[in-house]
């Protein structure tokens, strides 16, 4: 990815990358840093290093790019291929259930989760600018076609023709509507979303509205979990909160320690006797 930017790079090892982020983060908090994944380097080899990102939440961005497949190794299954696919690794389907990139990022305790796809740039663009806004970690998965191992994974949800039926445009403080004319909503049956056509006899007040900045994470698990056929897709920001940051708190510990004890020598540590006591 770094190659079609104008910008610096780094490329890590395969699923390491938050680690190489996070030493950047802490040591050079003044840069502005990007982590470029997938949902096979990112959920599968690196699903233990992104975890630990999202909960220590460093002001780092990350672009998850989800095909639903291995692009780049040629076409092996990958966490987020639905069950039963077949692929080179999976001849006679995939046995695994396939793993949620929202509910993940959420369940580690995420501060920015969205979504958005690949045919959408203007909706893209919109999202990248929130998620740099935000203070902490920002986790975006990117609904992504691969033409070559997975082509239409996500046709029946992108397609022109049929995107406003299928797909949840998320506004913060806004109801949950969708459709071409606007004239279907989300609302709660018990603890249940269902869908509902909204007409001159809907009760406003019994729709969803959508609150990203809520702490309370109940409305994005309930956006994460819906899937099509049975709701439509979700897209934009879920939730954006704020909480401490990583690299901040280090740095606080840092300078106490510096005014406690003034600067240290390092080279006079290295070549003398002292260990180190708690």
């Amino acid at each position: 990815f770094p190659y079609y930017m104008d910008t610096y790079g780094l490329h890590t090892l395969h699923g390491r990358a938050p680690a190489f982020a996070t030493g950047l983060k802490v040591a050079r908090p003044d840069l502005s840093v990007w982590l470029v994944t997938g949902d096979g380097d990112g959920l599968s080899i690196g699903g233990n290093q992104l975890l630990h990102m999202l909960r220590r939440n460093l002001d780092v961005n990350v672009l998850l790019f989800n095909n639903r497949i291995y692009g780049l190794t040629k076409g092996q299954y990958s966490p987020t291929s639905e069950h039963g696919k077949v692929t080179k690794s999976t001849p006679f389907g995939s046995p695994d259930m396939p793993l949620n990139p929202m509910l993940f990022a959420l369940s580690a305790g995420a501060t920015f989760i969205a979504r958005t796809y690949d045919v959408d740039p203007k909706g893209m663009q919109e999202i990248f600018k929130e998620a740099v806004k935000h203070k902490g970690t920002s986790f975006v998965e990117i609904y992504q076609n691969c033409p070559i191992f997975n082509d239409g994974t996500f046709s029946e949800i992108s397609e022109r023709s049929l995107r406003e039926d299928r797909i949840l445009r998320l506004q913060d403080g806004e109801p949950l509507l969708f459709g071409k004319e606007q004239n279907k909503g989300i609302r709660l049956k018990g603890l249940k979303p269902e869908i509902v056509d909204v007409n001159e006899n809907t009760d406003p007040s019994e729709l969803l509205v959508h609150d990203q900045k809520s702490e309370d994470p109940l409305m994005a698990h309930l956006l994460s979990g819906m899937n099509f056929l049975d709701f439509p897709v979700p897209m934009g920001v879920f939730r954006q909160v704020k909480h401490p940051r990583f690299e901040e708190s280090v740095e606080e510990q840092i300078q106490n320690q510096i005014e406690k004890k003034g600067a240290g020598d390092l080279r006079k540590l290295i070549r003398g006797p002292q260990v180190w006591e708690a």
